[in-house]
């Protein structure tokens, strides 16, 4: 889980050091290109001044004193710190703007050849000195006179608290400083994400352990939130699975040792019996088969419903057939209408079956059942004429092996009959009760939605 984190937070950060890389570049790019232009526009603008003062200045036999005059005149008439040279590079005159900027080391010199031998050398303010220019800050040129207007109304810099000679790198400083505080706030939110999943992982690996009621801890509504709450529907499912298979077996178990015990015990018998002690210790044993058989088949039915939501198998039956095929088993009054669900008629005439001969074997003779419709569900009604159960014990007699105190053992059954119908009727999306029958008795209420 901490590769997980890791390698979502190196994305996070890997993209915005792409997106620190390319604005970097986009502006280096641009930069270079503003910067081609303005010194393109600069040697223009040089060559025009050349063109202007190579007509303006005296020429170069004209007594130095005289172009000295003019050349200070026009330093202040273009507002720039000017200097001449003679053809033998000697200075001929300097203006005082052009003399402060050499004293203070702020200016750059670009040499412009006039056409008689002589060079005008012209002081730009450096880097530095236009930065402190636009904050406001020094002197070193910033006089009325001779250094051109002064840039104070520009607007201030990308990072005022970086020293003037640092500010050309403000923006990289900026992107740099954007990346860092990005890549500081990313990691909680990354590390609040895998955190979630690592007590996932965790809650995951305890219930894989063998814990089955532990649940994770559900919170926030995104799909971390989601897959927490499904862990916890499917381990709630599993759980109870696990649990019922349990109990089927202990219960199973239980239940198979009486008939064998008396298999065995006929078995021993055998070989001393007389013919007629032969032919009732084999009826014995055919019985105690038969039972064996019938737990099985019902053991096998019940997990089988236990590990599915809904019967898949959607037929149309007529419950009221049903009933009347059914009934004629155990002689049953069966009247109603006909009523038809959608199902599997296997399972439905096993319920069915299972109510009837619990029917036969508690209630005696007097077993009607009717079947009736109204809306939409469909109900069938069994009813008996036996001792009653309990109203107490009337949800707990659908429990697996649970039977009635009293019961005896050879009454038949082992307690899975109304299990079956229960699991039966909600496998079909409907249900069962017991009811009390006026006069003495049961009856046994199935509900399902109608087709």
């Amino acid at each position: 889980m901490r590769t997980l984190t890791l390698r979502i937070y190196l994305t996070v950060v890997a993209v915005l050091l792409l997106f620190a890389f390319g604005s970097g570049w986009l502006f280096q790019r641009q930069m270079q290109r503003e910067r081609q232009l303005a010194e393109s526009a600069v040697s223009e603008r040089m060559g025009a001044w050349g063109d202007l003062l190579q007509r303006a200045l005296p020429p170069a036999e004209a007594p130095v004193s005289e172009q000295a005059a003019a050349l200070a005149e026009w330093s202040q008439r273009l507002r720039l710190p000017l200097a001449l040279d003679d053809r033998a590079g000697v200075r001929i005159a300097a203006s005082e703007s052009f003399q402060r900027r050499q004293a203070d080391g702020s200016g750059r010199l670009h040499a412009v050849p006039l056409d008689d031998g002589r060079t005008l050398w012209v002081s730009r303010l450096g880097a530095g000195a236009r930065l402190r220019a636009m904050t406001g800050q020094g002197g070193g040129g910033g006089g009325p006179r001779g250094d051109g207007p002064v840039i104070r109304s520009l607007p201030p810099p990308l990072l005022p608290f970086m020293p003037p000679a640092w500010q050309g790198f403000g923006p990289v400083v900026l992107l740099v400083l954007l990346f860092v505080a990005v890549a500081a706030g990313a990691w909680p939110a990354v590390r609040h994400l895998t955190r979630r999943l690592q007590a996932l992982k965790q809650g995951v690996e305890q219930f894989g352990a063998g814990q089955l009621h532990h649940r994770v801890e559900v919170s926030g509504r995104d799909e971390v939130a989601a897959v927490a709450a499904s862990f916890n529907l499917a381990a709630e499912r599993i759980e109870n699975l696990v649990r019922s298979h349990q109990s089927l077996l202990a219960n199973a178990s239980h239940e198979l040792r009486s008939p064998l015990a008396r298999m065995k015990m006929a078995v021993q018998m055998l070989d001393g019996a007389s013919p007629q002690q032969s032919q009732r210790l084999k009826h014995e044993i055919e019985t105690n088969v038969a039972e064996l058989d019938a737990l099985v088949e019902e053991v096998l039915l019940a997990s089988r419903l236990d590990a599915v939501q809904r019967v898949d198998k959607r037929d149309p039956v007529d419950l009221l057939a049903l009933a009347a095929e059914e009934g004629s088993r155990v002689g049953a009054a069966v009247d109603g209408t006909s009523a038809t669900v959608a199902g599997d008629e296997r399972l439905l005439r096993r319920a069915l079956r299972n109510l009837l001969e619990n029917a036969r074997r508690y209630g005696g003779d007097d077993i009607t059942v009717n079947v009736s419709s109204g809306g939409n569900q469909a109900t069938v009604q069994v009813c008996d004429r036996g001792p009653g159960v309990p109203e107490a014990q009337r949800e707990r007699i659908f429990e697996a092996f649970y039977r009635l105190p009293g019961h005896a053992e050879q009454a038949g059954g082992v307690g899975l009959g109304l299990s079956l119908v229960k699991q039966i009727a909600e496998r079909h999306g409907g249900s069962v009760r017991c009811t009390g029958r006026d006069g003495g008795g049961s009856c046994f209420e199935l509900v399902f939605p109608r087709a």
